[in-house]
């Protein structure tokens, strides 16, 4: 299955239109016009087909992940005494 197969088929399971994916790349810092975008979802023997490459898959793939679940949440690293959960000392401000 190739590259452009999967982004396909995670287009139809998602219900995803070309500017979604757009702005899906672009929370994973990847700029991409529609034009492009549409490229990948073209017969192969079509004069404007384009393989989606890995970086491509990587990156919309980033991108879904910020936009089901939302950004990555910075946590302080802490520590669990009994049934206690406290600060870890070494990152804790003073």
């Amino acid at each position: 299955m190739s590259n452009n197969d999967i982004l396909k088929k995670l287009r139809v399971a998602l219900q995803l239109r070309d500017d979604q994916i757009v702005e899906i790349l672009k929370l994973a810092n990847f700029n991409a016009s529609k034009a492009e975008i549409g490229a990948f979802f073209r017969d192969k023997e079509h004069p404007s087909f384009k393989p989606c490459g890995d970086q491509i898959l990587r990156k919309f793939l980033d991108g879904l992940i910020i936009h089901l679940r939302g950004p990555k949440e910075d946590k302080k690293p802490s520590i669990v005494k009994g049934n206690i959960l406290v600060q870890d000392p070494k990152t804790s401000n003073k």
